[in-house]
């Protein structure tokens, strides 16, 4: 039994069982034995791996997005680029190096993370080294005026509350114990709570985190000015389903087998956080798959330049990073991601979403 398993275990018989949100909260987040908070996860060696991290060309891309949003903001001479859970640092580190050639805009930004695990900061601090970054607890601390934001692989990992529908209604999933450990269990809804048709066996997922940060960016950016870019693996329409997943070196675990030791993630429901953006004051653009967004930003021009001053080994890898980017299905993370962006109401449409028009590499 990991330790938090039996910190939960004691919780649970203590005050009863436990909503999945709270369950995940303490599973990625809780301060001594969170999965987040006690290691690196990223890459070969950890449990999962990164569009960031599978090639540069990914922050470059970003950067230069992040630049022509800039500009089309009126080029503000004071503005935050905000990036929320960071990783490693290597999406900003690629980023900020790409963007050099752009005049202005380093001398504009001011670099603030949002992240609140220790050994996670640490690998930011090394990676950004010189670049003065500002690290936050909250989004609401790492806004203040004119904003970019970026968040690649976040909501994913935000907590959400389960429903089920039974022969007698709908039911909320909840994690409790029986005479095995942890195990997911049902408890009746008030009739009035969850009015929402569906058939029996659905599974309704209600990402009350993700639409919170979703909403504090759009207000903001609405107000404010500026702009937000999400990248995630989900769907682009609502629908019913259970999506909670943990993954552990590479591999699919059960979720409740070591809370703790495992990465948990959903699928982002990309149709209600757009709905959420709108009635918050933002524009909306997109979603677009990873893949449309990526070559319609020059990715394959981006690879090919590389590549002309590579050897063997390097064009090689060049080629397998540019088909994991963008292939579909499960060799790569083409369509399964999503991309989608908001921005003040005034700006015109964004590079990425229109698939003839492929931003200027200045």
């Amino acid at each position: 039994m990991s330790p938090l398993e039996a910190e939960l275990v004691r919780l649970i018989r203590d005050e009863g069982p436990l909503p999945v949100s709270r369950f995940m909260a303490l599973a990625l987040g809780h301060p001594r034995h969170g999965y987040y908070m006690t290691r690196d996860p990223f890459g070969q060696e950890g449990d999962f791996t990164t569009a960031p991290e599978i090639s540069q060309m990914f922050g470059e891309l970003i950067g230069l997005w992040a630049a022509h949003l800039w500009q089309a903001m009126g080029a503000p001479a004071r503005f935050r680029l905000v990036e929320l859970g960071p990783g490693r640092g290597t999406l900003m580190a690629d980023l900020l190096r790409a963007t050099r050639i752009v005049p202005g805009f380093h001398a504009a930004l001011s670099v603030h993370l949002v992240e609140t695990s220790p050994v996670l900061r640490a690998k930011q601090a090394q990676a950004l080294r010189g670049a003065g970054a500002i690290w936050h607890d909250t989004l609401a601390a790492a806004l203040d005026g004119p904003a970019i934001v970026l968040a690649n692989e976040f909501l994913d990992a935000l907590p959400l509350d389960q429903f089920a529908m039974t022969a007698e209604g709908w039911h909320e999933r909840l994690v409790g114990l029986d005479e095995g450990g942890l195990a997911f269990g049902l408890a009746l809804v008030r009739e009035d709570s969850l009015k929402i048709a569906a058939p029996v066996g659905s599974v309704f997922e209600q990402p009350f985190a993700a639409l919170d940060i979703v909403t504090q960016v759009a207000r903001h950016v609405a107000r404010e000015g500026g702009g937000a870019l999400f990248i995630d693996y989900g769907s682009t329409r609502s629908g019913f389903g259970d999506t909670l997943q943990a993954m552990k070196r590479h591999a699919f675990v059960d979720p409740l087998a070591a809370p703790g030791e495992a990465d948990l993630t959903v699928h982002v429901d990309f149709e209600r956080i757009g709905q959420a953006a709108l009635q918050a004051g933002a524009a909306l653009h997109g979603p677009a798959t990873q893949r449309d967004f990526l070559l319609a930003l020059g990715l394959a021009q981006r690879a090919q330049a590389l590549s002309r001053k590579a050897d063997p080994v390097q064009r090689r890898a060049l080629s397998e990073a540019f088909d994991r980017l963008v292939a579909p299905g499960e060799t790569g993370m083409g369509d399964l991601f999503k991309v989608l962006a908001l921005s003040h109401p005034a700006l015109p449409p964004l590079p990425g979403f229109d698939l003839h028009r492929v931003p200027e590499q200045a």
